[in-house]
């Protein structure tokens, strides 16, 4: 079973990150399986733990808590097509293949783009553009330093 994190960047570009294992922790701490380098990650943020077939999600008592789908867990069963929001970041779940709903589609957290807008048009974020502008090309930078 191939599962992959897809990375939603507020910039609309997206990068994925296979799970390296059966167990993936994800958090701050440099030793984590994917290292998440923001102060409002927790150093063991939650864990992904693929067991015969089902993958299930933990919050490692995070200080922000760890959400599915846009509300808060503490365990969950993950599903293709699934959002993950570890801090600020917001990752799709990919199981096998790619899910129905591209990771490019609306979410629980955002409102369907209306079709008679440009299809390049951003929706606006709430944060400042430069500020996710800046915190993407962070992100970047770090996890191409990762490989």
């Amino acid at each position: 079973m191939d599962v992959n994190l897809v990375l939603l960047k507020k910039n609309g570009s997206q990068k994925v990150f296979p799970l390296p294992s059966e167990i993936t922790t994800i958090g701050r701490r440099r030793s984590c399986d994917l290292h998440i380098p923001l102060a409002s990650v927790s150093k063991k943020h939650c864990q992904l733990h693929l067991d015969s077939g089902v993958l299930k999600l933990r919050d490692l008592g995070s200080r922000n808590g760890t959400n599915l789908n846009g509300k808060p867990v503490d365990e969950a069963v993950i599903r293709s097509g699934d959002f993950i929001e570890v801090g600020p970041l917001r990752f799709q779940v990919q199981i096998d293949n790619p899910p129905k709903d591209s990771a490019a589609s609306a979410s629980p957290r955002q409102k369907p783009a209306n079709q008679s807008n440009p299809p390049h048009k951003p929706q606006q974020e709430t944060a400042p553009n430069s500020e996710a502008n800046e915190m993407d090309s962070m992100l970047d930078n770090f996890f191409a330093k990762k490989k």
